[in-house]
């Protein structure tokens, strides 16, 4: 208890002289009687202290002035109050149950004395107001005043702060006076230098009998008693050296900030083992690999030689893998301190409007053939709904194929979002994407305590079927329209023709055939019959503010006839929405998705300029409404002005329960990726990213200078000691780039890497700015002043929307540095993971956030054939990293060497197929030949490859344990890794050689987002067999493997001298690719075996081939003691 205790000196109780030193220092424990006095816990005996310091002067230690001990009328609230705390925690109190009556005191004009005891009146000054001496307003008496200025040390009974005033003749005057009475001034001579432990100064609060409420005081303020245990300042010490602001010591100043985010690192339980297993297997592997070489197979060189190349490649391959997987972190997120440190009143924010930085959210579309516009409207009204400031939060929708499908769709959904987004906040729903929500297998009641909660739910369900109804039913609608339009203008045209041509012979009309809006124009953006300046490449740029800007003040709903729902007390503010088509024309390079994301960059800046970008497909919703505030807690954090992005998980809705092609992906994101956040961070993996918009324009981080990652850099980091005067020049240079790095950023050198739009320029450092952390502590540098961005947003007019316009056409990044260093980067079709390797090695940071409630959820294709695709396409964008200068190997000294290392993966990982192909048909081979990659299985070789495979096993489990994966899971990857690399893989390493070699470019085509035509089964598509090249390799590999196995046990039945090693190890290895193989197989048999006949045919053509190329190498001969001869390299 004394830890926690009032430690004060005795030169400041009563006020007379000092008591006389002792010979040694004494310690004195008391505590408050019901009376209000002090009594000595402390023997006489008992004063030699364990304070061996004879510094200090005597000391005596009161109990904290806790609500129990606090004396009050009525009965003790110790027993009805929830109390909290702990050694460096603040002491919270929570008031169960207990109220008391203010009845008793109504009748009483003066109060009575508020000390335990004592029912005597408080005296009243001349205006009829009690006197109170101290300004925590405690009532007491004259009596009990005087016997606390002389029994307590002038301290009042109820704050514990000493009185200013100790002559009671002063404190009448001055109340009679009116002057306030006034704090003790908070200097080295007050609080901090008595030794007292500090408390906050709130504005005090009354119970209901008008008394001090301590309790709620205590709750409400956060308020603590002590510091751990006692501090003593140093006496001697200046204002620098001993204390903190207002004299108090730094300990206890910092003691009230709280961080965002905790950083949680996997139990050494699990994570140590992990590591020495990965050791133990490395010296494994180079053992082994040693033993292999130098026993070279002599009856089958050829084999041996293949064997061991493919196996030194494989290593090398696990290694690159496996080393950036030693420091897994998992993060977790505190939304309360959010919410307290930037939407609570405070001094500087009195009205606790939201201090939050803006967020403008991209969400990209192209085809609304494959991407039907209900899934992006049910995407949109997700975002509109999320849980975050709706003054702070934009949204732009990005229609690269200029369609007006997609237009009057977006319109459509800003229409039915007045009701769905009022829904969610009054019912507080989850997930608050409507398609999600209403086709919950769930009760749909849980947790609902509003009565009117089945009433609205019924109504709005029937307002999203006729939402549905009219989405679904706007092709034929624009298409009906622009007919009946068309028809009428060549009516008129042949009318006009007729006029002119009085009576002569007259030519048939011929009018383009165009596309209508609803308000009888023509649609600038792409026709359903394509003509010049209308074409999916070719047309106008188009920016339509369907939802605008909403009022900073809340405004309510009310409850009238012709509104459906009540949305009384409601927030009915709908967050901006835009709808984004940019300049397309003939003779241009797009630059696709990447090139749509940068106009959309240019135009947020200038119409919204959030400091922060959220990045979403058109099929990616928002599943946790507090993802943003999630996100934002790493960048408002201390340290997070260097944080480039936070790159959240993708989870996938509509995927077979046993996961047949790994479409849920979870070793990647749940294994590497968590792995990856140890380092520098996670890969941006092109969708549910939160971006720091500096970070997109090229700039360099904060404060870049003083750090120089080493070999591992997140277990021995290393920095640079700066001096303060090259950190205040580092502050006062937000805006770096590496090419200026000496100079501060002149302004004037802007138009040449951004476009000469100056609405654009002048939004740059606004932008910076405002994505500051908040400056709430010493340690948070280069922070901004709390209450910065509770300002209104400027209004926003005709001229910025045309300078929007502008910087979306297909001109305005000629002679710029769009695409090249800042933006998305062009050139790759995986230029996410390109954009988020610039940012990497230009010194940024990025965190993976990893909600305990799914932030982002979408589709994955389900169907082998697209899987594949989508496969080929990543694996593609790999190579063409590879050969390009974003290698890993060209990266700079700010990249960390792990980073690197993961990065290089990312570029090498398809080249496996090559190898992998061969070591797969190696099994076959060895069982043709009668031969195998060694010349006998022996016990070195068997234990080689027991360690490895057990290591392995292990490794697996361990990974397992600290992602939280299941087992299932990491099999399932495992398949489509050999399936993926003996397919897709390899297509894309010979389409990346073309390119690189010929020059010839790779197209391909959008995934589809829709689902398959059988309405009565969810899983239709993953039973649709498309043939495509891509199966011809994997399907060689299982007819030869199972061809093989049988030429094999027949030889060896057969043979006069059976050689059973030889055919178990090949049999084993053809098993081994049989096993990873079997999904691919099920999938070409399609539902409930029903095998397409392409596959009959190919199965047969190659039977047919390898039996004929068989007999060719060398018949079999009446002499023969095995069957079918012996294979044999010529």
């Amino acid at each position: 208890m004394a830890s926690k205790g009032i430690l004060k000196t005795n030169r400041s109780m009563g006020g007379g002289k000092p008591p006389p030193v002792p010979s040694g220092p004494t310690v004195v424990f008391g505590r408050r009687t019901d009376s209000g006095r002090f009594v000595s816990f402390s023997r006489p005996d008992d004063l030699d202290s364990e304070v061996s310091s004879v510094d200090y002067q005597d000391y005596q230690v009161h109990l904290p002035m806790t609500p129990d001990n606090q004396p009050m009328d009525g009965p003790p609230i110790s027993s009805n109050s929830l109390f909290t705390g702990g050694f460096n925690n603040a002491t919270h109190s929570h008031l169960m149950d207990k109220v008391f009556d203010s009845g008793e005191h109504a009748g009483s004009k003066a109060p009575t004395c508020s000390v335990q005891g004592c029912d005597s009146k408080v005296v009243l000054n001349q205006r009829g107001d009690p006197i109170l001496p101290c300004d925590c307003e405690f009532k007491i008496c004259t009596d009990c005043f005087a016997d606390a200025v002389k029994g307590s040390g002038g301290a009042c009974p109820g704050c514990k702060e000493p009185y200013k005033t100790t002559e009671w003749e002063e404190v009448v005057a001055n109340s009679n006076s009116g002057g306030p009475l006034s704090l003790p001034a908070r200097s080295r001579s007050g609080k901090a230098e008595t030794g007292m432990s500090l408390m906050k100064q709130p504005t005090m609060s009354r119970s209901q009998t008008g008394d001090f409420d301590h309790t709620r005081w205590l709750f409400e303020t956060k308020g603590t008693y002590g510091y751990g245990n006692a501090i003593w300042p140093d006496e001697n010490g200046d204002e620098d050296d001993g204390g903190g602001d207002n004299g108090y010591p730094k300990e206890l100043m910092s003691k009230p900030w709280r961080p965002l985010t905790r950083k949680l690192r996997i139990p050494a339980a699990v994570i140590s083992p992990y590591r020495l297993l990965v050791l133990i297997r490395m010296i494994a592997l180079a053992l082994f690999l040693t033993w292999r070489i130098t026993h070279k197979n002599e009856d089958a060189v050829w084999l041996w030689a293949m064997s061991i190349i493919c196996e030194l490649w494989f290593a090398f391959s696990w290694i690159l893998d496996q080393l950036p997987k030693l420091n897994p972190v998992n993060r977790a997120t505190d939304l309360a301190v959010l919410k307290e440190k930037f939407e609570t009143p405070r001094p500087n924010n009195p009205t606790g409007r939201s201090d939050l930085p803006g967020v403008d959210v991209f969400v990209s579309t192209a085809d609304p053939e494959k991407e039907p516009v209900l899934v992006t409207a049910n995407t949109i009204l997700s975002i509109l709904a999320t849980d975050y400031p709706v003054e702070k939060l934009a949204c732009y929708v990005s229609d690269d194929g200029g369609a007006l499908l997609t237009f009057e769709a977006m319109a459509e959904a800003a229409n039915f979002a007045k009701l769905w987004v009022p829904f969610c906040r009054k019912h507080n729903i989850e997930p608050r994407n409507p398609d999600s929500y209403f086709n919950l297998r769930r009760d749909p009641y849980k947790n609902k305590v509003k009565a009117d909660f089945v009433k609205d739910r019924r109504r709005i369900k029937r307002e999203y079927d006729e939402f549905k109804v009219r989405v679904n039913g706007l092709p034929d609608s624009i298409r009906r329209r622009s007919d009946a339009y068309h028809a009428r203008e060549e009516i008129q045209a042949m009318n006009q023709q007729r006029e002119k041509a009085s009576d002569g012979p007259t030519e048939p009309v011929k009018i383009p055939k165009a596309t209508w809006m609803a308000d009888g124009t023509h649609w600038p953006g792409t026709w359903f019959n394509p003509s010049p300046d209308h074409s999916r490449g070719d047309h106008a740029g188009i920016i339509q503010v369907m939802l605008k800007p909403p009022s900073d003040a809340l405004m309510c709903g009310n409850s009238n006839e012709r509104t459906p729902i009540d949305f009384k007390d409601v927030d009915i503010r709908l967050p901006m929405l835009v709808y984004v088509s940019r300049e397309k024309r003939s003779g241009y390079d797009h630059n696709k998705k990447a090139g749509a994301m940068n106009a959309l960059v240019r135009a947020s800046a200038i119409m919204s300029n959030g400091p922060f970008i959220l990045n979403l497909d058109c099929d990616h919703y928002i599943y946790n409404s507090q993802a943003i505030r999630e996100g934002m807690c790493f960048m408002m954090d201390r340290g997070g002005d260097r944080l480039c992005y936070v790159q959240f998980p993708q989870r996938f809705e509509g995927i077979d329960p046993s996961d047949r092609y790994a479409n849920h992906n979870t070793v990647f994101f749940d294994v590497n990726m968590r792995a990856l956040d140890g380092l520098q961070g996670p890969v941006y993996v092109g969708t549910g990213c939160l971006f720091r918009r500096v970070a997109l324009y090229g700039f360099d981080p904060p404060r870049s200078k003083e750090h120089h990652p080493g070999f591992c850099s997140c277990c021995l980091p290393r920095k640079r000691r700066a001096t303060a005067a090259s950190v205040n020049s580092e502050e006062t240079q937000a805006l770096r780039m590496a090419d200026l790095d000496e100079e501060e950023m002149n302004l004037a050198t802007f138009p040449k890497k951004f476009g000469n739009s100056t609405f654009l320029i002048d939004s740059i450092p606004v932008a910076e700015f405002q994505g500051r952390p908040l400056a709430d502590h010493p340690s948070v540098k280069n922070g901004r002043p709390p209450g910065a961005l509770t300002i209104p947003r400027e209004v926003l007019d005709a001229s910025i929307v045309a300078e929007a316009i502008s910087v979306i056409s297909c001109w305005y990044e000629e002679k710029t540095e769009w695409g090249q260093r800042v933006g998305w980067i062009y050139g790759s079709v995986t230029e996410d993971v390109v954009t988020g390797y610039r940012m990497h090695n230009r010194g940024w940071k990025s965190v993976y956030c990893v909600t305990k409630r799914d932030a982002f959820r979408g589709t994955a294709p389900i169907n082998l054939t697209d899987r594949l695709h989508q496969v080929l396409r990543w694996a593609t964008g790999s190579v063409e990293i590879f050969f390009s200068r974003n290698n890993a190997f060209l990266a700079s000294s700010k990249m960390k060497v792990l980073q690197r290392i993961a990065y290089l993966n990312v570029g090498i990982y398809p080249f496996t197929s090559v190898f992998l192909i061969v070591y797969c048909f190696l099994p076959a081979l060895s069982l043709f030949s009668g031969q195998f990659i060694v010349k006998t299985l022996n016990v070195t070789f068997l234990t080689y490859l027991l360690i490895i495979t057990l290591t392995l096993c292990m490794l697996a489990i361990l990974e397992v344990k600290w992602s939280g994966i299941e087992l299932e899971e990491w099999w399932r990857n495992e398949q489509f890794w050999l399936i993926g690399g003996t397919s897709a893989h390899l297509a894309a390493v010979l389409q990346g050689l073309l390119k690189v070699i010929a020059g010839i470019e790779i197209s391909f085509t959008l995934t589809s987002k829709s689902g398959g035509d059988d309405v009565e089964d969810e899983f239709a598509d993953l039973y649709a067999v498309k043939w495509t090249s891509l199966m011809i390799p994997p399907l060689t590999i299982i007819m030869i493997n199972l061809v093989a196995i049988a030429v094999g046990f027949s030889r060896t039945i057969y043979s006069v001298i059976p050689q059973w090693s030889k055919l178990l190890g090949g049999v084993f290895f053809s098993f081994w690719v049989l096993a990873h193989l079997y999904p691919f197989a099920k999938g070409l048999m399609g539902r409930r075996g029903r095998t397409p006949t392409i596959v009959y045919v190919w199965s047969g053509l190659i039977a047919i081939t390898i039996s004929l190329l068989w007999v060719a190498i060398k018949p079999p001969s009446a002499n023969s003691s095995d069957i079918g001869g012996s294979f044999s390299l010529p």
